[in-house]
């Protein structure tokens, strides 16, 4: 009944999930730079944003590839993100319209995305290799 409907529940993603998987990645840091969000940061460039109501989480925004960004923003509760949908940010309402390992499979994309276009010298610095040919589409 009741505990098996909690349990379920704590399989999911959390915010606080989200946080940790995105310090995880390799150069990552935190940043507030306004009150109502928490951007992570690679080489000082945003990969990905929790957007806070007040106190209280409700959504996030992430950097997608051209394709990714296409294929998203089909779904339920994700859209274009306000401001940065040209440069192919998505803005996801709550955490439940991606499985949690899609969602932390394109937050490390994301991540990866905004490395790449870090130069060769920051991404030493930080510890990060070159961008492996094999994630390039090579037909783009």
């Amino acid at each position: 009944g009741a505990h098996r409907a909690r349990h379920c529940r704590a399989e999911g993603v959390t915010y606080s999930d989200v946080e940790k998987f995105c310090l995880s990645l390799p150069g990552a840091k935190l940043d507030m730079p306004w009150s109502d969000t928490r951007v992570f940061k690679i080489g000082g460039k945003m990969f990905a944003v929790i957007v806070l109501d007040g106190k209280r989480p409700w959504g996030l925004w992430f950097k997608t590839s051209a394709e990714s960004f296409e294929i998203l923003t089909r779904l339920k509760d994700i859209e274009p993100c306000p401001y940065f949908a040209r440069a192919c940010w998505v803005e996801m309402k709550g955490l439940k319209a991606l499985k949690p390992d899609e969602l932390l499979a394109y937050l490390k994309r994301a991540h990866a995305l905004v490395a790449a276009k870090l130069s060769r010298k920051m991404r030493a610095g930080l510890g990060i290799a070159a961008p492996a040919s094999a994630q390039r589409n090579p037909f783009l």
